[in-house]
């Protein structure tokens, strides 16, 4: 019976070491559970902190950025702080609601910059046919009123009207005047009639065809972009100084309009924003141009885009900057013979070299005689002539040739004119009628509030 009780205590005994031993391993699994639990937890608890985070930088930094990069394309829009901390799936959620504010953004700017052009171009319309009717009226009241302050007020009717025209062509208006073709020379003296400080402008014509002209439908365009630009170099340069435009033909590429000043210049983020405006760009909002908005180059890139010029700027040799505008082939022409120009269109700069070299004289034109037999020719000898006598011209008719080959300034016009008005207050004051003030100069003034656009 002993050794039954013997081995019924070895079995307790093993039976309770078993039980001890599953306890404790119930026991670690238990708290190995508890501390992943835990774990878990914590970690679900780290992966929303950060999903709260980028949620929060979405709302607060990446929308708002992504929005002002339509506007801004070097802005930087950020991506996510904690990539490490969200899933793939809330990730990719993220960006795409980034995007989708984004589209969202760009199709409401869209709109609204559509509904703002829309009452821009009527407005427009309205204001630009007003001011042509004021412009006849100022003409007529020219023919009859020897007052010079109608043709100052006719300039600044001008300037409102260049300022209206070009807000018209930038909302995607037609520039609302219609020519025939026109000489290039003309269009050029009809740019630079349409900006304040129009006295410091300096025409050089280089053209080999002084009838060089451009076809109806680019006339006005040309002359609206030559105008923005030539107001561009005037409002960026000391008033002391001039602005150069050049005209040049090349064979098969058309005509150049090289327009410099000695202005302040441009650093390269305003050169590159220039340059992409004068490119052409599909797409120009309104938004982007500033406040007060600087419409000079864009409006010249919607010129170009629609007519097919070209324009370029870069530094000038001036110290300013240089703008290259290009007329292609197929928008030239040239007009008849019958057709007169402009007196004060300047005269081709070949042309006034030509004219200036001296004839040859009777003497040096005439052959020398050769020796006959063939013998050795003995030195020329020159024989005394007689002077012929030349016959008498009137002082006018040798006057009108210098007349015809040195051009006529608008400083030189003007003052013919006030000559002109003064005469005639002078006849009717001597006839007994009462006579007006002597005008002082009936030259535009530079009207200082007339500024031209930025350069960027």
């Amino acid at each position: 019976m002993g050794w039954i009780m013997a081995v019924i205590a070895v079995t307790a005994a093993v039976a309770a070491a078993v039980r001890a031993q599953n306890s404790a391993r119930a026991e670690h699994i238990a708290l190995a559970r508890a501390e992943l639990a835990e774990r878990q937890s914590k970690a679900a608890e780290a992966r929303t902190a950060a999903l709260t985070d980028e949620i929060r930088q979405l709302a607060h930094n990446r929308i708002p950025a992504a929005a002002l990069a339509l506007s801004h394309p070097t802005a930087k829009v950020p991506g996510l702080r904690e990539a490490a901390e969200v899933d793939g799936d809330s990730a990719r959620l993220l960006t795409e609601a980034v995007q989708a504010a984004r589209k969202a953004v760009a199709e409401e700017r869209g709109r609204v910059d559509a509904a703002a052009r829309a009452a821009m171009r009527g407005t427009s319309a309205k204001i630009q046919s007003l001011l042509n009717q004021s412009q006849q009226l100022l003409h007529e009241l020219q023919h009859e009123y020897d007052d010079p302050r109608i043709l100052q007020l006719d300039f600044r009717n001008e300037l409102a009207l260049r300022r209206t025209q070009a807000t018209a062509v930038l909302c995607d208006a037609w520039p609302g005047l219609a020519r025939q073709n026109s000489p290039l020379v003309e269009i050029v003296l009809g740019a630079q009639s349409r900006v304040a400080g129009y006295e410091r402008v300096k025409v050089a014509n280089h053209l080999r065809d002084e009838r060089l002209a451009l076809v109806a439908r680019a006339a006005e365009p040309l002359a609206i972009a030559l105008a923005e630009l030539l107001a561009n170099a005037t409002a960026y340069s000391h008033p002391d100084t001039d602005v150069q435009v050049t005209l040049q033909q090349s064979g098969g590429r058309g005509a150049f309009l090289v327009v410099d000043d000695a202005g302040i210049g441009m650093d390269d983020d305003a050169l590159d924003r220039a340059r992409a405006l004068l490119a052409g760009p599909p797409e120009v909002l309104l938004t982007e141009l500033g406040d007060p908005p600087q419409t000079g180059f864009a409006v010249v890139g919607r010129l170009v885009l629609q007519y097919g010029f070209n324009c370029h700027i870069e530094a000038s040799p001036f110290g300013g900057m240089r703008t290259i505008l290009r007329v292609p082939a197929h928008l030239l022409t040239v007009m008849e013979e019958d057709r007169s120009l402009s007196a004060l269109a300047p005269k081709p700069v070949q042309a006034q070299a030509s004219s200036s070299v001296p004839a040859p004289t009777e003497q040096e034109t005439a052959p020398v005689p050769q020796p006959a037999g063939g013998e050795a020719a003995a030195l020329p000898s020159r024989r005394r002539r007689a002077p012929r006598p030349a016959p008498a011209r009137p002082a006018s008719a040798d006057a009108a040739p210098d007349r015809e080959q040195v051009p006529r300034t608008p400083e030189q016009a003007g003052a013919s004119w006030a000559a002109l008005q003064q005469g005639t207050l002078n006849g009717r004051s001597v006839a007994g009628r009462p006579s007006a003030p002597a005008p002082d100069d009936h030259d535009h003034p530079d009207d200082r509030d007339e500024q031209g656009d930025d350069q960027t």
